[in-house]
């Protein structure tokens, strides 16, 4: 699969407290216009001592996301945190507006893991 660098949310970012993807995708004035696209979400490393962490997928009419909502959201228990372990694969809904980005909600404290988040238009994985 190959992946455009504009579409990607986060590339082994390490998490260990609530925070939002490192970058955010810029859809332009499209919208919902672009048809086919899959997020996807995996764990690259490890976490430890982490109960739980939530992925939400994003949108927002402006960059700063103060009137974001949420598109789509997984949850995924400490023992479901493994390296290799997909989170979510799952098509964009309708209602995407210009901005999306996801956002890692983690329950517990321990080590950090390491997610990527993606979209794409192949969901090979």
């Amino acid at each position: 699969m190959l992946l455009d660098q504009n579409a990607v949310f986060s590339d082994k970012q390490a998490v260990s407290a609530t925070t939002a993807s490192t970058h955010t995708v810029d859809q332009g004035a499209a919208g919902d216009a672009r048809a086919g696209l899959y997020a996807v979400v995996k764990v690259d490393e490890t976490f430890s001592g982490v109960t739980q962490l939530t992925a939400a997928l994003e949108t927002a009419d402006n960059e700063g996301f103060s009137s974001s909502k949420v598109l789509l959201s997984v949850s995924s228990a400490g023992e479901g945190l493994v390296q290799n372990a997909v989170l979510l694969k799952a098509p964009v809904p309708a209602g995407a507006q210009r901005y999306l980005r996801v956002k890692y909600t983690v329950t517990g404290s321990g080590t950090a893991g390491k997610i990527s988040a993606f979209l794409t238009d192949m969901v090979d994985l």
